[in-house]
């Protein structure tokens, strides 16, 4: 085909590491079929990424170009770090605002642009829905990526509701504590048992006007009014929700795990393989660290690239690990502890020095992958449980907000791969918890239903598997309407 006959694929993340991998992902599956792609980072972000992985890995290809949008909001001073999450209610408030012109203006610059075929769709993120509606209104075919999973969807899709019989907001703060939470929602459609406290943590709130309630419920419907909804799930793990989409969705592409996709991408074209997203710089000496340890016996910990918690909370997961007697591999973001440098007790540091390293940021796939690998201490963010669900690694969840909520409780509940831990951490919870998933009465059957799972993930990414009939069927559907178009 030549240049200007292919089609354009033009995607943009929300600027979160959370968000940006899985657009990525979709990049590199749609590239290795064809498409040629603008990725649209913000500026912010673009800095970012440059100092983790240098110029070389954001210089693209020819036709895989990376593209940046300002965010609208005033350039970080000297003295600030730049290299964190931005407030992330600033950052949608603004983008709001800004992002429609901004965006607009990106698109017909590069259907103007000699030598680069014409935009044919846009596929925007869910919660940045302005580029969805700049897209429509140039006649441009813009199908919602949700990043999230596809119960973590549908419980946004349901804060309308919630609100409208009076669940929300709550009445008082003592609403937080007096087993209201507990209050079983009987009506969300394919997710029976599911407890308020399961949905989306923004509505643990006593003010209507809460942004971020507000926010993700106007994103949700709005994706009632879009072509197509692309999720980065597979039928088998979340199936009775995915049917429920269905019935109230015409086209949902379930395409995941989109890791295993862009892997098999990136084996093709390893150029494609060394454009990367991770906005932190990856250590991976601790591949090497892991490959010297025991098969099973490694404890991961990571909270992923939002969650920050109290110097109190940090202390309590590093002594419950010290009394574990595991050896582990623990991710630490400078940002770790909310508004200062994550530190950990020097006793803490000194006596598990023979047993744990620390880092500031991994190879995750990898790591989960690795065969050392026996437990993961995570967040139960969206890409970290599908992540370890694809290496058959079972978890330990502590939810921080948002959908983490939701997906803690069916990794927890519905695959049985997962342990909760309270959200008031203790010690001695940790270390028993790690125990109890190792070497507990419930390890044998944890370490099966996640190997079982992992199967299960495999199957639906294999030809004729549901995720990669759900890859054609977007493709197609992308092909009939950008030829339509052109």
């Amino acid at each position: 085909m030549g240049s200007n006959s292919r089609l354009h694929a033009v995607l943009i993340p929300y600027p979160a590491q959370g968000h940006v991998t899985p657009l990525l992902h979709l990049a590199k599956v749609l590239h290795s079929r064809g498409f040629h792609v603008t990725f649209v980072n913000s500026e912010y972000n673009h800095r970012r990424l440059l100092r983790s992985r240098g110029t070389g890995a954001l210089a693209g290809l020819d036709d895989f170009r990376f593209e940046t949008i300002p965010d609208g909001l005033p350039p970080p001073s000297e003295s600030d770090n730049d290299d964190v999450t931005q407030d992330i209610p600033t950052v949608c408030t603004s983008f709001l605002t800004h992002g429609p012109a901004a965006f607009g203006a990106l698109l017909a610059r590069l259907n103007s642009e000699p030598g680069t075929p014409p935009v044919s769709c846009v596929i925007p993120d869910g919660v940045m829905s302005f580029a969805q509606r700049v897209a429509s209104d140039m006649g441009i075919l813009a199908p919602a990526f949700w990043t999230t999973s596809a119960c973590g969807f549908m419980g946004y899709l349901h804060y309308a509701e919630l609100i409208d019989r009076g669940y929300v907001p709550l009445k008082d703060e003592s609403y937080l504590t007096n087993g209201y939470l507990d209050t079983v929602l009987d009506w969300v459609p394919g997710m029976p048992g599911i407890r308020l406290r399961d949905m989306p943590s923004f509505i643990r709130t006593t003010d209507r006007d809460e942004f971020m309630l507000n926010f993700d419920s106007g994103e949700a419907q709005n994706a009632r009014h879009v072509q197509g909804l692309i999720l980065n799930t597979f039928d088998a793990v979340e199936h009775d929700v995915v049917d429920a989409l269905r019935r109230i969705f015409p086209r949902v592409y379930t395409v995941g795990p989109l890791l295993t996709f862009a892997g098999a991408a990136a084996a093709r074209r390893p150029e494609v393989g060394a454009i990367g997203g991770n906005l932190w710089k990856e250590d991976a000496s601790c591949l090497r660290w892991l490959d010297a340890q025991q098969p099973g016996s490694v404890v991961y910990v990571n909270f992923g690239s939002i969650t920050v918690m109290s110097p109190a909370h940090l202390a309590e997961f590093a002594w419950g690990l010290a009394r574990c007697g595991r050896p582990f591999l623990w991710v630490i973001r400078p940002d770790l502890v909310a508004g200062e440098k994550a530190m950990l007790p020097e006793e803490f540091v000194s006596e598990t020095k023979e047993r744990g390293i620390f880092l500031s940021w991994c190879p995750q796939e990898q790591v989960l992958e690795h065969p050392a690998t026996g437990l993961f201490l995570t967040h139960s963010g969206w890409n970290s449980t599908l992540e370890s669900i694809s290496a058959g690694v079972p978890m330990i969840c502590w939810p921080f907000f948002a959908e983490q909520m939701t997906n803690c409780r069916y990794a927890c509940t519905k695959w049985d791969i997962g342990l909760e831990i309270d959200t008031d951490v203790k010690r001695e919870e940790v270390a028993r918890l790690v125990q109890e998933a190792m070497d507990g009465e419930k390890s044998k059957d944890m370490r099966a239903k996640a190997m079982a799972w992992k199967e299960k993930a495999v199957a639906a990414t294999e030809e004729g598997g549901t995720s990669s009939a759900g890859i054609d069927r977007l493709v197609e559907f992308l092909l009939a309407r950008g030829d339509h178009a052109s």
